[in-house]
């Protein structure tokens, strides 16, 4: 059987979250780096492999090409089910993915390196003016979010009870993110506790961005 590629860059959280869930599934894979900042993605050698040019894209190990962090990790989990990172339960599965998509659908496109870069060639803005935009975004998902998990009784040690999954991975790597920018998680004390618990299992610290071949 042919080995997994993950093609991804260091810095991603995207490619941070998936990275996550390949180590929680304990699978192997070949590690192909792309600098975003470099315009690697663009490079004809990537778009022949993914022609969106976005990171991550997985290959499976029959060839198959997926792209997009949670269809990736939603597709992991089904083809390798254990440890499972959705609940059995139409209402649990359904709340992980909930609080999944508020990180991956209202933070990340807003917050993502291109618009960012955008903000800056085409408006002008300075570094202090995206800074503001970034923590602007991530506050406008935070505070309904941690609302949310310190609230309701389905969250536990971490956002779904005590086992980590979908939502954690998604919350861990926007977190980490979040730190580039000196984001502060003080009016957010339940969504830090659920980080530092990720933080302390052995696949969230080998999958962090620091811990990478290509982290400068």
């Amino acid at each position: 059987m042919n080995k997994i590629v993950l093609h991804n860059y260091y810095r991603s959280s995207t490619s941070y979250r998936v990275r996550i869930a390949l180590e929680m599934k304990g699978l192997d894979y070949t590690y192909v780096p792309h600098h975003l900042r470099h315009g690697e993605h663009h490079e004809p050698s990537y778009l022949a492999v993914n022609p969106q040019g976005f990171v991550p894209a997985l290959i499976w190990s029959d060839g198959t090409l997926l792209v997009q962090s949670l269809a990736i990790i939603e597709f992991l989990d089904e083809s390798v089910p254990e440890p499972p990172l959705l609940p059995t339960d139409p209402a649990g599965r359904a709340r992980v993915r909930m609080i999944a998509q508020m990180i991956a659908c209202d933070i990340h496109p807003i917050n993502n390196l291109r618009i960012l870069t955008s903000l800056r060639t085409l408006f002008g803005a300075s570094d202090d003016d995206v800074a503001n935009w970034f923590r602007h975004w991530v506050n406008e998902t935070f505070q309904p979010l941690e609302k949310i998990l310190s609230e309701s009784k389905e969250t536990g040690k971490f956002c779904h009870g005590d086992t980590p999954g979908l939502a954690d991975i998604c919350l861990a790597a926007q977190v980490v993110n979040n730190t580039r920018y000196n984001f502060d998680m003080e009016p957010y004390p339940t969504i830090a506790r659920i980080h530092d618990a990720c933080m302390a299992l052995p696949a969230f610290i080998k999958a962090a961005p620091k811990n990478q071949p290509d982290a400068e």
